[in-house]
This record gives C-alpha cells, sequence and structure tokens, in this order.
C-alpha cells in the first residue's frame, strides 16, 4: 500500500511565528481542499460561502470522526482540538473562504 501524502491544513500560509500558524482557505466550487492532518489547535473563522462538508479519514482521531456537511455563517468562529485527520469540501455554490489559526 502506497504511504498516505498529507497536505497544508488550508490554502495559503499568511502569518507565523513561535504562538500560532494563521491560514487562508479558499475554495471555488466543488473544489476540495488537500488531505490534511490537524496537529495543533485551532480557531476557524468562516468568511464566506453557503455550504462546507468536512470528510475524515478512517483512522481519524478527535471529535470529528463522521463526514459533516453545514451551512457556512460569515463571521462565525469556531474552537477546534487536534487530531483529525480530513478533506475539506465546498459543496455550495459560491466561493467558500475561511481564515484559520493554529494554536501553537
Amino acid at each position: 500500500m502506497a504511504e498516505r501524502v498529507l497536505g497544508n491544513v488550508a490554502t495559503r500560509l499568511l502569518l507565523e511565528n513561535e504562538r500560532v500558524r494563521i491560514w487562508e482557505m479558499d475554495l471555488a466550487p466543488g473544489a476540495r481542499s488537500d488531505t490534511h492532518r490537524h496537529d495543533a489547535d485551532y480557531v476557524l473563522v468562516q468568511i464566506e460561502g453557503d455550504r462546507i462538508a468536512a470528510l475524515p479519514e478512517p483512522d481519524s482521531a478527535g471529535p470529528y470522526t463522521a463526514y459533516i456537511e453545514a451551512d457556512v455563517v460569515p463571521g462565525k468562529a469556531r474552537y477546534i482540538r487536534r487530531g483529525g485527520i480530513e478533506t475539506a469540501i465546498n459543496i455550495g455554490e459560491r466561493r467558500y473562504r475561511e481564515i484559520l489559526v493554529e494554536l501553537k
């Protein structure tokens, strides 16, 4: 079996220092992020979009181990614990954007 290669937790790294990594996720309708692992707790802030999904890998850990779909609420912030291995999927009809702040 081929070794799984994981990608970045979001589309573009905006800032990194000794305390945080700040990412932007930008997905066109129907687009998928890299499959990635959350090695740090993080805060996710939705910026725009209408529907987003998270597809966990079978060996994902943490609180999110089931496929989820949700409405996008611009400005909504959520604290999420580390551990998941997943792919984000824009299942909406509009561009999806979020800011993700990893806490080191």
